[in-house]
């Protein structure tokens, strides 16, 4: 694209940064609570540490290679430089379907958390209204993205401060007046799930832990990224940690909990604070919030709306990751260049953005079908064990995570091998030095553990999740077929990857991140290593 067509704007400061990656993090735990708790009973806080310490893993290795490659693209481009085109695409496709389903995830959610807050009214509302509702506000959200990254991290922003006091209000006044360590032992005693609810429990624990790739997905619109990410993340991995530990545990040291079948007579155990039936697990923290000796008074009322507006904002996250994603996509011949058409106005990827809103009203239509339609209900019923819509987009979102995180370790450790002369502002610990075709590298020990953990978690989400087994690796394939149908009609190579000067490519990504002494160091690393050849030839 040359330089005189309109580019993204630099607009994301430090504090943009963090609410990127925050309002879509600390929104999943708004869902991810409950539904965790739902399969993983008192075995909850181990399945959110086992998905928190892989999440600080690929934390990690965003923050590095964010900082060292800070374009729009996030791990569909750092697979793209590590392991070549297909799969660069395929990763990038997977982070495609988590994006698109966070668009319609978290808007539905938002419209349901509400009715902690106002059951008598959204008790009464009519299956096609609530899902005129979250249409409405899939298609608020594309206009607000279309308008501007500053305007839409400016509302991100607001919400993410206010949300970030009151998670730790409620961690503080309940540890100190509810929590009782007695009744947690007790719970994990007596209400320590099976082998197979424990691994259903922790492949959905990991969706509380996406997000930072939206920190990634802004990394061409952050000011000086390769010291501003850094903070940032470790920031967020440190924040969200403390949370999903924090409220799970909480959780379960809180109340007794009691056997409970759901509506398609699977056995379930739900905390107390589920009442009824399954249909509160999605409002896990206002719940919670609401039982707080002293500060539930309070909490009771403002929870059900922050965690609304903050569900909202993640969807917002979604837009925002899925366009950018195929923004970068395109610029690398991955998919057809309408992408990255820049609106002359606005200086945003407008077709990118309207594509896949549009591709996320149509994933609401079929996760909403079995409210709408009995009969689309008996097919659920049928085919995927009584699993309703809003698990179908908890399967996709789980399965799109740990696709795409496996193929981020794998390229961080190319990257490591392949790239060592690109300056790393921060670099993940414990690595073992070792020289690689002439050049002194470091193997990055945390990316293998990362990797072992990420695809357990994907090979829990194929083993016990029905639509996630079927509708993941269908994305994959319908994706797959069209990337060689694209690069056929282009006359591209289908598996190897096109000629890229990624050396010209990492000096013009350095100069417009404003990263001018980082790219002075790059030039005399490569100045260096090619000396260091030239005295090797014979």
């Amino acid at each position: 694209m040359s330089s005189d067509n309109p580019q993204l704007r630099r607009a994301v400061t430090p504090w943009g940064s963090f609410s990127w990656g925050y309002s879509d993090v600390g929104a999943d735990i708004f869902i991810g609570l409950g539904l965790v708790l739902a399969y993983a009973a008192g075995a909850s806080n181990f399945a959110f540490l086992f998905a928190g310490l892989v999440y600080v893993c690929i934390g990690l290795a965003y923050t590095e290679l964010a900082a060292a490659y800070p374009v729009a693209g996030g791990g569909q481009y750092f697979v793209l430089r590590g392991l070549g085109d297909f799969f660069g695409f395929v990763a990038g496709w997977a982070i495609l379907l988590d994006f698109t389903i966070d668009i319609t995830l978290f808007a539905w959610s938002s419209v349901d958390y509400l009715s902690q807050l106002l059951p008598p009214l959204l008790a009464s509302i009519h299956p096609w209204t609530h899902f005129t509702f979250v249409l409405g506000l899939i298609g608020l959200l594309c206009a607000l993205n279309v308008i501007g990254v500053r305007e839409s991290t400016a509302f991100q922003g607001t919400v993410a401060a206010v949300d970030v006091l009151s998670e730790t209000l409620i961690l503080c006044f309940g540890f100190l007046f509810a929590f009782q360590p007695q009744i947690l032992i007790h719970t994990m005693h007596t209400a320590w799930p099976s082998t197979f609810a424990l691994m259903q429990g922790t492949s959905l624990a990991i969706i509380s832990f996406v997000g930072l790739e939206s920190i990634s997905q802004a990394a061409q619109e952050t000011q000086r990224p390769a010291s501003v990410i850094p903070r940032t993340s470790v920031v967020l991995i440190i924040t969200i940690l403390i949370y999903a530990v924090g409220y799970s545990n909480l959780a379960l040291g809180m109340q007794l909990w009691h056997p409970l079948h759901d509506v398609h007579g699977h056995a379930m155990a739900f905390w107390q604070l589920f009442p009824g039936n399954g249909d509160n697990q999605g409002k896990g923290i206002a719940l919670l919030s609401a039982q707080v000796p002293y500060y539930g008074a309070i909490a009771q009322y403002y929870v059900p709306i922050l965690g609304a507006i903050l569900l909202l904002i993640s969807a917002n996250s979604g837009v925002f990751g899925s366009s950018r994603i195929a923004y970068s996509m395109s610029t690398s011949k991955l998919l057809p260049s309408v992408f990255q058409r820049i609106h002359a106005r606005f200086r945003t990827p407008a077709v990118s953005i309207f594509t896949f809103c549009g591709l996320a009203a149509a994933v609401l239509i079929f996760a909403a079908l079995p409210q709408l339609d009995h009969g689309a209900r008996a097919a659920y019923d049928r085919f995927f064990h009584g699993e309703d819509g809003v698990t179908f987009l908890g399967d996709l979102y789980a399965f799109g995570a740990a696709t795409s995180y496996s193929f981020v370790f794998i390229a961080l450790i190319a990257l490591r091998l392949a790239d060592p002369m690109t300056p790393r502002k921060f670099k993940i610990p414990f690595n073992i030095p070792m020289r690689f075709r002439g050049e002194r590298v470091e193997f990055p020990i945390v990316a293998v553990i990362g990797f072992i953990g990420i695809f357990s978690i994907l090979i829990f989400t194929l083993i016990t999740h029905d639509i996630g087994r079927i509708a993941g690796p269908a994305w994959v394939i319908v994706g797959i077929a069209l990337y060689f149908l694209y690069r056929r009609g282009k006359r591209l190579p289908l598996f190897r990857s096109q000629a890229h000067d990624w050396r010209s490519a990492q000096t013009h990504i350095l100069r417009n991140a404003g990263e001018l002494e980082l790219m002075d160091e790059y030039h005399a690393n490569l100045k260096a290593s090619d000396e260091r050849r030239r005295a090797a030839q014979p």
